[in-house]
């Protein structure tokens, strides 16, 4: 269960992050014509980087007791 949290922390941290301060979103948005929501993607990003993080802190944490 550990080691599932963890690679799901990490993939989501490395997913977020990427589309947090690359244009990769916004680019897409304005493929789709979805440009005008691009100013409303760092109301969701951030929360969901912080989420990813905190899982990630957590399964890392969760382990080290383990051990």
């Amino acid at each position: 269960m550990n080691d599932r949290l963890l690679k799901m922390g990490i993939i989501g941290t490395v997913i977020i992050a990427l589309c947090c301060f690359t244009p990769i979103l916004v680019v897409l948005f304005g493929i789709v014509g979805l440009s005008a929501l691009v100013g409303y993607l760092d109301y969701v990003l951030f929360p969901a980087l912080a989420v990813f993080i905190l899982i990630t802190i957590y399964a890392v944490i969760r382990r080290a007791r383990k051990t």
